[in-house]
Parts: C-alpha cells; structure tokens; sequence
C-alpha cells in the first residue's frame, strides 16, 4: 500500500507526539552537540530558527545556546501581505510575542526587527517527516518552499538546515514537483547530509 503525504504526515506526527517531556528535553540538548560541529556556523552570524510547537524537536536549548555564542537569533512571522510568505524578525529574550493565525507564537511585527531573508546565513526549517534523499514533509502550507525557493534555484542566500527527531526519518518520501530538498537534515544523534 502507497502512503500519501497526508498519512505520512498522521503517522509521523503521531510518533513525536508520543515522545514523553524527558526524551524531548534531552534530544533538545543533544541537538545542541551535533549543530556545534557544523562547518557552516563558523561564519554564521544570522540564523534563523522556530519556536517548538506540536511535538517538534525543542529548540530553545539550541537558540539559547546561540545566543552565548553571540549569534543573532531570528524567528519566521506570517508575511501580512504576500499571501504564502514569511518575514523573519530579530529574536531575543526581550521581543514581544503574539499567536498566529495557526496559534503559534511569533515576533509581533516591527518593521525595525526584520532582516531581509537574503541576509541571514542559515535558515533552520521545521519539518514533519523527511526521507533518505533529502526530500522534507511540511505541514502543506509551502511557506519554506517558497522561502527556498531563490537558493534552490541559484545557491544564492541563506542556506537551509532541517531539524528533526530521529523518529521523523523514513526511507522514501512521496514528492512534488514545488518540493524543496534540503542539504543538511540534523537529529539529536546525526547529520544527515547531501551537499
């Protein structure tokens, strides 16, 4: 039986969400080790990342962690005009939250806390499943395709890094032809990696 996007999607989302606060917590934190050795953050000064939501691998461990390295920290908003977008504002202890149309908390929009997505160095995605050649499985709304879409076309701007548990790894995923791959896929125990 051929699964479609949608089952993957049930059934991988099934599996992290059964992944207790203990394994959550400590996957947070092994996260940590295996991004510190990538070769991309030697230069990195603008990375993007997400807020953990709906039993995806933790992230603030891996934000903080930046942060004492003195990397600027940024978060995707909802673009309030270009249907499909995202905007990516500047994140630190102090920015003001609000929900999105989705309930997940994003940078209240100021035009001061933007950086143009072409100036950021790395964009960490979130991803519900993703397969041995790289391919990753959104939630369906297409807003890192789009996103992508200038790098995977040219190699210019920000290069992508997808974060996962191990558990979102299956071997073959069904593809579209607007589908993005990804270079680099991090786990809390490896780096996959097809760049």
């Amino acid at each position: 039986m051929i699964l479609s996007r949608q089952d993957f999607r049930q059934t991988i989302r099934q599996k992290r969400n059964q992944l207790s606060s203990d394994v959550q917590h400590l996957a947070g934190l092994d996260l940590i080790k295996q991004f510190a050795t990538l070769p991309e953050l030697n230069h990195a000064q603008h990375i993007a990342l997400y807020l953990t939501t709906d039993g995806e691998l933790e992230t603030m461990p891996l934000i903080e962690w930046l942060w004492q390295q003195g990397i600027q920290t940024y978060l995707p908003v909802i673009h309030p005009f270009s249907k499909g977008h995202l905007l990516f504002l500047h994140y630190d202890h102090s920015t003001p939250m609000v929900l999105n149309r989705y309930s997940i908390a994003e940078p209240k929009l100021e035009q001061a806390r933007i950086l143009p997505v072409r100036q950021l160095d790395l964009i960490c995605t979130p991803l519900v499943g993703f397969d041995s050649t790289g391919h990753r499985l959104g939630m369906g709304g297409g807003y890192y395709d789009r996103t992508l879409e200038p790098w995977f076309h040219t190699g210019q701007g920000p290069k992508p890094i997808g974060l996962a548990h191990d558990c979102q790894h299956v071997e073959r995923l069904p593809t579209e032809s607007w589908d993005v791959p990804l270079p680099k896929i991090v786990t809390p125990t490896k780096i996959w990696q097809w760049d």
